[in-house]
C-alpha cells in the first residue's frame, strides 16, 4: 500500500552500522534509494530526534520525513495478563502517526518517527522458542479460549510499519503455523495490503475506536473512524480475528452521548459474521504532564480535552512515572456506566478488558 505523502515521505533514514548486516535493513535501504543516510551509534541516541522537546512544533514533519533503522538488543518476553498473556519484543517503535495522548514519546523522547528493528528473524525465532516453552494454554481465560496471546505492537501501529517493509507479514505468517499461540496488535489505520496475509484466525487486530468528533481532534494523522469500522468486515473475512478497542475514553461533557451514535454505527456495519467473534477492550485515559507541557506547544486544542486537573489525580505507573488518572471513585462510575451502554447497544461484544 502506497501511503500518502502527508503521512510518510522518507527524506532521511538515521541506521545503525549493523542494521545494513541484515536482509531487511538492506530491502528498507533500496526502498528509498534517495534518502540521505545518517549513522547512529544507537537509535536511541540521536540528539536531533530523541529527547529533544525543542523539536514540538516540527513533530509531524519528523514523523513524515525521517526513518530509523536498528537492531532490537533485548528479545525477552514480559508478562502482561491483560490484552495479552505477553509483550513479544518490539519489531518496531514510534509512528508516523501522532495521537496526542500517546504514552510511546514519554519513554523515548517527543520528536519520535517510526524506528523499525531489522533483525526480525531473531525476534520471531525468541517468540517461537518462548511459544514453545508454555505448552497448551491451560484453561480457557479473558485473553483468549484456547492460544497464549502475544501483543507484538505495543509501540507502534504495525499497519503503518508494513507499508515499510515485510516485518508485519513475517510476524503473521510465525502464529499462521504455531499451534499454540496468536499475535495481536491494536492499530488506528487501514492498510489493505494486510488482507493478503493469510492470518488464519492466529493474528488479533484490535481497531481502536472512539466518537469521531473527539478523534477529529486528538486522534492525529489516522485513519477515520467510519473507514476503521467499515475494515473490520474485510479483516475478519480475510481470516484476522478482529476486536475493538475502546480507547482512550476520554471524559468531557457531552462524552456518553457522543459513544451511543458510535455503538449504534458499529451495529449497522458490522457483518454477522464479525458480530459473533466481536470483543471489546476499554481503557480510559491515561496523561502525564510533561507530555501536557509538550501537547501545548504543538496542539493545545487536544489538551482541552486530555488536561483536566478537576477530575484527575496523579498516579505512579508500573513503569514508575508519574501519570494522571481519572479519580478513582469517578471512574469506577463512569466505566460502569460505559460498559452498561456498550452491553446495551452491542449486547454481542464481550468485555475482555477493562480499566
Amino acid at each position: 500500500m502506497a501511503l500518502p505523502k502527508q503521512l510518510i515521505d522518507i527524506e532521511r533514514i538515521y541506521l545503525e552500522p549493523a542494521a545494513e548486516t541484515y536482509s531487511r535493513g538492506q530491502e528498507i535501504l533500496a526502498k528509498y534509494p534517495q534518502a540521505e543516510r545518517t549513522y547512529v551509534e544507537s537509535h536511541w541516541k540521536i540528539p536531533s530526534l530523541h529527547g529533544n522537546e525543542g523539536n514540538a512544533e516540527d513533530w509531524l514533519r519528523i514523523k513524515r520525513n525521517s526513518l530509523v533503522l536498528g537492531v532490537k538488543k533485548g528479545l525477552t518476553m514480559r508478562p502482561n495478563g491483560r490484552s495479552a498473556h505477553f509483550i513479544a519484543p518490539s519489531t518496531s517503535n514510534g509512528c508516523a502517526m501522532a495521537c496526542a495522548y500517546c504514552y510511546v514519546p514519554r519513554r523515548k523522547g517527543y520528536a519520535n518517527p517510526i524506528s523499525i528493528f531489522v533483525n526480525i528473524s531473531e525476534a520471531c525465532a525468541a517468540i517461537e522458542r518462548h511459544a514453545g516453552r508454555q505448552g497448551t494454554l491451560r484453561a480457557p481465560d479473558q485473553i483468549d479460549p484456547q492460544h497464549w496471546v502475544y501483543d507484538i505492537g505495543e509501540n507502534g501501529d504495525l499497519s503503518v510499519d508494513a507499508s515499510i517493509c515485510d516485518n508485519v507479514r513475517d510476524l503473521v505468517d510465525l502464529f499462521r503455523r504455531l499451534h499454540n499461540a496468536k499475535g495481536s496488535f491494536a492499530t488506528k489505520f487501514v492498510n489493505r495490503d494486510l488482507l493478503s496475509y493469510d492470518p488464519q484466525g492466529k493474528t488479533r487486530i484490535r481497531f481502536s475506536l472512539m466518537p469521531e468528533k473527539i478523534a477529529k481532534v486528538v486522534d492525529v494523522r489516522t485513519s477515520p473512524v467510519t473507514e476503521r469500522i467499515a475494515a473490520v468486515n474485510d479483516f475478519v473475512r480475510a481470516g484476522y480475528e478482529v476486536h475493538l478497542n475502546f480507547s482512550p475514553v476520554i471524559v468531557y461533557e457531552g462524552w456518553e452521548q457522543d459513544y451511543r451514535p458510535l455503538f449504534e454505527q458499529i451495529d449497522d456495519v458490522l457483518s454477522p459474521e464479525a458480530k459473533e467473534q466481536l470483543r471489546a477492550e476499554i481503557i480510559f485515559l491515561t496523561h502525564n504532564e510533561q507530555l501536557h507541557e509538550v501537547n501545548l506547544r504543538w496542539h493545545p486544542k487536544a489538551e482541552e480535552y486530555l488536561w483536566r486537573p478537576d477530575l484527575q489525580e496523579v498516579k505512579r505507573s508500573e513503569g514508575g512515572m508519574l501519570n494522571l488518572r481519572y479519580k478513582v471513585a469517578w471512574k469506577q462510575k463512569w466505566l460502569t456506566r460505559f460498559q452498561d451502554m456498550l452491553a446495551d447497544k452491542l449486547p454481542y461484544c464481550g468485555v475482555r478488558y477493562a480499566f
